[in-house]
């Protein structure tokens, strides 16, 4: 071969050569980088489903959606009416009535979970899903009793899921702006917590309906009671009553409770509390005559909690629903408004006050001339968008994967939301055990209430009332059917 064919024929496997390693690079340069800005590759998207649509749940779904990193590939609703928009706006989306159905058929499909069902359904079915290693979003309150919430806290490390629950106030700026003040020292140690809603906007306090009713054809009945010990259906109990009824809700707590205790919780980094008492609205049905209706939850309440903090006083917490509200602080003007005038919180300190909306919407130290005088360097991670951010907070971790730097930026992770909602179901069991009753002397036409009047002393890492023994039936539930954790 001549030298210049040489020449050539070196060339030309170098040229090979090089193209082919070019080539090569061309096929793992990620896809992001060849879509451009914005673009998302599809290993990088997160596969959802979504189990209850309707109402909250559409909005859970949607909110998942616009994060631009998920795709919805499968719909899970008990009402078919209810389901119609989320069907509608992701059509491509399997459909099924039965939860159990949708995770077996969607195992290798779906990587996460949004649980928008009514409270008494959150817990299995976020089990169900953490179990199959499906990270989860589920909706406040985490679950209907104390139990399921120490379940549904331990699976999460468990199983290694990226979990978050549905109080998007946790994501806002203001809570964060709070815990800053707080660690100041603005106003020293914190020694009382006042909480308050307006909530129940439903009827409560009521008797249930005693006539029987056909449930509409595109419900199906037995699905949505699920958990729940079996009853004929009623009207004016779905999609939206329900939360005023002991099987299926958790009352103005449940509803309220995770978004308005949320900030203190966190300021204070509190823990379980060591005891719960409560006075309970009443209804009177006749002259002197108190009814008892042991299916729903009060029209209204006022709870006391109690915190142990080692080296430190204990912290009172009140909440107060039912339009009951604390009085209103010294340092607040007269025309100023409460919170947020149905909501809020206000938490005191050894040297002075500070109070919040919804949230922890609109942070105040009081008097709120202070607000505008104070600048406290900002420490806490501040979530893209607040608390409208708070999709996208989980999407990213359940990309990023558990462990990852976005998964220790999650808002309300179940480390977090399960100590919170087992802190507003204790309010609950004292609201339940204050109705407990007993025959008087064997009468069964008079009765006692021993668990009036007495304050529950609580086992927090044991989940026990030790003083007051017919509370811990409300500790945990019993699942009817082969309903199970």
């Amino acid at each position: 071969m001549k030298k210049n064919e040489k020449v050539a024929g070196n060339s030309r496997r170098n040229f090979l050569k090089e193209s082919s390693l070019a080539l090569a690079g061309f096929y793992i340069v990620p896809r992001h980088v060849l879509g451009g800005d914005g673009f998302v590759a599809p290993s990088d998207r997160l596969q959802v489903a979504g189990i209850g649509v309707g109402g909250m749940g559409y909005n859970d779904v949607s909110g998942v959606f616009r994060s631009g990193k998920a795709d919805i590939v499968a719909l899970c609703d008990v009402d078919d009416t209810r389901a119609k928009r989320s069907r509608d706006e992701h059509p491509k989306a399997k459909y099924y009535k039965d939860f159990r159905e949708l995770l077996e058929k969607e195992d290798k499909n779906i990587d996460a979970v949004t649980v928008s069902s009514p409270d008494h359904m959150h817990a299995v079915q976020a089990m169900m899903a953490m179990k199959m290693g499906k990270h989860v979003y589920v909706q406040k309150p985490l679950s209907h009793d104390i139990y399921e919430a120490r379940m549904l806290t331990e699976a999460a490390e468990k199983y290694k899921v990226v979990t978050q629950m549905g109080n998007q106030g946790s994501s806002g700026d203001g809570v964060r702006k709070m815990v800053e003040w707080y660690n100041a020292g603005l106003i020293g140690e914190a020694t009382k917590v006042y909480s308050w809603t307006n909530r129940p906007v439903w009827p409560q306090g009521i008797p249930w309906p005693n006539t029987p009713m056909t449930p509409p054809e595109d419900l199906d009945w037995d699905l949505w009671l699920g958990t729940a010990p079996y009853k004929d259906y009623v009207g004016n109990l779905v999609p939206f009553n329900w939360r005023g009824w002991w099987d299926y809700g958790t009352g103005a707590l449940g509803d309220m409770a995770c978004h308005i205790m949320e900030p203190p919780f966190r300021v204070l980094e509190l823990g379980y509390p060591k005891s719960a008492e409560c006075s309970v609205g009443s209804v009177y049905v006749g002259e002197f005559q108190r009814g008892y209706f042991p299916d729903s939850c009060p029209p209204s309440s006022h709870i006391t909690l109690r915190f142990d903090r080692p080296g430190k006083e204990d912290l009172e917490f009140h909440w107060m629903d039912g339009g009951i509200q604390p009085t209103r602080p010294e340092e607040l003007g007269p025309n100023e408004q409460m919170g947020d005038g149905g909501n809020g919180v206000i938490i005191e300190g050894t040297k002075g006050k500070m109070m919040c909306s919804t949230y922890g919407v609109n942070p105040q130290l009081l008097p709120t001339s202070k607000t505008k005088e104070i600048n406290v360097a900002e420490t806490q991670y501040r979530v893209p968008d607040g608390d409208r951010g708070h999709y996208n907070n989980w999407v990213e971790a359940c990309i990023a994967g558990y462990g990852s730097q976005e998964f220790e930026r999650l808002s309300s992770p179940f480390s977090i939301a399960g100590p919170l909602t087992e802190s507003v179901l204790m309010g609950n069991l004292a609201i339940r055990s204050y109705d407990y009753r007993v025959p008087r002397d064997g009468n069964p036409n008079q009765f006692d209430y021993p668990g009036r009047g007495i304050k529950l002393v609580w086992d927090g890492p044991n989940m026990k009332v030790t003083n007051f023994e017919p509370a811990n039936q409300f500790v945990k539930r019993v699942y009817r059917g082969n309903y199970s954790l």
